[in-house]
């Protein structure tokens, strides 16, 4: 980073004073995600924090929650058959998806949101107060206040499988919930039940791109594919469930493979498939 730097630095001496172009935009060919920060500034706590940032929100997430979607489409062959129809209806075997492809896909939307919903890329997170505030107690216990500039942890991972908030099915793969009935019955009334992206004016603002990502993935690994088999036996032993899990409360008993989490979550080992290549399969 620093070589870099003064790479840019050499570069500047070297132009004419009235050729200096400082703030540059526009990225050039074969310019790294380094050569063009360094066009807005050159501190280099600045420009890590800026890479460190793109690394983990814009690549772990967006990868994570490609994976879970896989490994949902996998459990459940009806829906991913029902999902590769609406990309074979829209898109075709072969062309590449738009942008406004994409937004007609309805049923993508929703298998990525319930992806998102069991398994939300980041997990827990935490916000500090601005003022002196009181929270309503739940389930019979008694408010609490918070001090200015108290620091709360709140778990996305738990509220989007709380049954009081997403109805009995909540621990159930589902994406008819975010097109049928339960859409206005639980998410519409109360939005911020749903916080995979955050909300309100810290929300994620890569939420559109991530969509994007993971749409476009999704749709050119149906046009090639078309069926997902989760090879369990293939998993590394360490991702395996013990066999304690079996039968326990929610996805915990069921699942195939387990989680990791650090600032975001993951499938500890990968998630290992196997693809039925389409039109030998069908």
């Amino acid at each position: 980073m620093r070589a870099a730097v003064e790479r840019k630095k050499l570069a500047a001496a070297g132009r004419e004073a009235g050729e200096k172009k400082e703030g540059e935009r526009e990225v050039k060919e074969g310019e790294s995600l380094l050569d063009h920060l360094i066009n807005y500034t050159e501190d280099e706590t600045v420009l890590r924090d800026e890479i460190l940032n793109i690394l983990l929100a814009g690549r772990d997430t967006t990868t994570n929650s490609i994976t879970f979607a896989i490994y949902m489409l996998s459990e459940h062959p009806s829906i991913l058959q029902r999902l590769r129809q609406e990309v074979l209806d829209v898109v075709g075997e072969t062309r590449r998806p738009t942008f406004e492809d994409m937004k007609d896909m309805k049923y993508l939307r929703a298998v990525i949101n319930e992806t998102l919903r069991l398994y939300p890329a980041v997990p827990f997170n935490a916000r500090m107060t601005n003022k002196p505030v009181v929270l309503p107690g739940k389930y019979g216990n008694q408010p609490f206040y918070l001090p200015e500039g108290g620091r709360t942890a709140y778990s996305v991972f738990l509220m989007h499988r709380r049954k009081d908030l997403w109805g009995p099915d909540a621990d159930e793969f589902d994406p008819d919930r975010f097109l049928d009935e339960r859409l206005k019955k639980y998410l519409t009334p109360n939005p911020f039940i749903f916080l995979p992206f955050n909300a309100g004016p810290r929300i994620c603002l890569g939420q559109q791109f991530a969509y994007h990502e993971t749409s476009f993935f999704l749709i050119r690994l149906l046009q090639q594919f078309s069926s997902i088999t989760h090879v369990a036996d293939a998993q590394p032993p360490a991702s395996r469930p013990p066999s304690t899990w079996a039968g326990a409360e929610g996805t915990k008993g069921r699942d195939k493979l387990r989680l990791k989490t650090y600032l975001t979550m993951s499938a500890r080992g990968g998630c290992w498939v196997v693809l039925g290549e389409a039109g030998r399969d069908e």
